[in-house]
């Protein structure tokens, strides 16, 4: 086991009451986090996952709960965070996962303006919103150092990972609207990155393409031809896991990514890396 990988520090997950942000809240749980705080729109989800995650927990002193939120309210994004910092007294690691696909599929000439308007609102400023009242609580608290086979090193004041997107850097036919909102997460990702690198805090963004979750597959079991797509453009001919997406996220809030800020990790099995033909 790199010890680096493993954390100790109070997490907090946007959109972990279910597909990857749920994943991911069990990997930082499984990683050592003392508390992961499941913030969710819906309710039941997120608690229970918070109380599934006790089954992964590796920290003995861990502890969980959660907090309804909505990522188009500006006020509520703000009390999740406020409740974070005053429960727990700070807020190291945050994940933001929280968003919606591109609905039904059109070219940009006949892209519905509602929609693009309520996917931005929710992928695009939600995502802002969420970054910016992260890093004004992490910007206050005292910084962390870590202590490895070389030496004592400064890790800053928290770590915060978006959840992005293979459409952060290519877009498919027909989704406009998801691949602009996903596009703007990187936007977001580089300037809070850049902007407080010098506070101690990391801002990066995990972007996967096709991940096994109960919505790909119930899409895959309406449509086999998702299956089939997948084969023909996937190099290695599957979906990723929610856990090779969820642990990604783990290892850059982790003392292991104490470097890496501002950037983004495509967790796409090299589809990016050129056009598929066959």
């Amino acid at each position: 086991m790199i010890t680096s990988t493993q954390l100790d520090g109070v997490a907090l997950v946007v959109g972990s009451g279910s597909g990857i942000g749920r994943e991911a809240a069990f990997s930082l749980a499984e990683a050592g986090a003392k508390t992961v705080v499941f913030a969710d729109k819906n309710e039941d989800t997120a608690k229970a996952s918070s109380e599934e995650s006790r089954k992964y927990a590796s920290n003995k002193d861990y502890q969980t709960t959660t907090f309804t939120m909505n990522v188009q309210d500006a006020q509520s994004i703000q009390d999740m965070v406020d409740f974070v910092v005053k429960e727990f007294g700070r807020l190291d690691y945050a994940v933001n996962a929280a968003g919606v696909d591109n609905g039904v599929h059109a070219p940009v000439a006949e892209i519905d303006i509602d929609n693009f308007d309520r996917i931005i609102n929710i992928n695009t400023r939600g995502n802002l919103l969420c970054v910016r009242a992260q890093v004004a609580a992490m910007r206050k608290q005292e910084p962390k150092t870590w202590t490895s086979r070389n030496g004592t090193r400064d890790i800053g004041r928290g770590a915060i990972v978006n959840l992005a997107s293979a459409n952060s850097f290519a877009g498919l036919p027909g989704k406009g609207c998801y691949t602009i909102s996903k596009h703007a997460s990187m936007g977001i990702t580089k300037m809070a990155g850049l902007d407080h690198a010098s506070e101690g805090i990391r801002v990066n963004a995990v972007c996967p393409t096709w991940v096994r979750t109960p919505l790909l597959d119930v899409e895959i079991k309406k449509n086999p031809e998702v299956q089939g797509m997948i084969s023909a453009i996937v190099p290695i001919k599957r979906a990723a896991e929610c856990e090779e997406v969820s642990d990604t996220i783990t290892f850059l809030c982790s003392p292991a990514a104490s470097y890496i800020n501002g950037a983004s990790l495509l967790v796409d099995a090299a589809i990016t890396t050129t056009v598929r033909l066959f």
